[in-house]
C-alpha cells in the first residue's frame, strides 16, 4: 500500500480551471483575519475546527486545493488530506501571496 500523495499546482492552472467552472473544492488554511481580508473567490477557510465538517461535506472525487500564505505549509496539510481519502489533492505553489501578485482583480475580501 502506498502513502497517498499530493500534487502541486501552479498558479495559472488554478486560474484556468476557475475560469472554466471545473468543480473543485478549493480550502484556504491561512489565519481567519488574513483570509477575511483577501481570499480567492470560492474558497472556504479551514482551521483545526472546520476540519470535520470539510470531512463530511467535501466530495472525495472532487479535485482539493489546499492554499497557505506562500506554498508551503498548504504542503503538509495537503498530504494529511490526501490520507483522508480525497483522490486528488493539490497544494498551490506560490500560495496566495503569489496569487495576489498575479490576479490583483481575482482576490475577494
Amino acid at each position: 500500500m502506498t502513502a497517498a500523495t499530493f500534487q502541486h499546482l501552479d498558479i495559472p492552472t488554478l486560474g484556468a480551471w476557475l475560469e472554466g467552472d471545473r468543480p473543485l473544492t478549493l480550502v484556504d488554511i491561512r489565519d481567519p483575519a488574513s483570509f477575511v481580508a483577501g481570499h480567492i473567490p470560492g474558497s472556504r477557510h479551514l482551521d483545526n475546527d472546520g476540519v470535520p465538517a470539510l470531512l463530511a461535506e467535501a466530495p472525495r472525487e472532487t479535485p482539493l486545493v489546499v492554499v497557505c500564505y506562500h506554498g508551503h505549509s498548504s504542503q503538509q496539510a495537503a498530504a494529511w488530506l490526501a490520507g483522508q481519502g480525497f483522490g486528488e489533492v493539490y497544494s498551490l505553489d506560490g500560495g496566495f501571496v503569489g496569487w495576489q501578485h498575479r490576479h490583483p482583480e481575482r482576490v475577494e475580501a
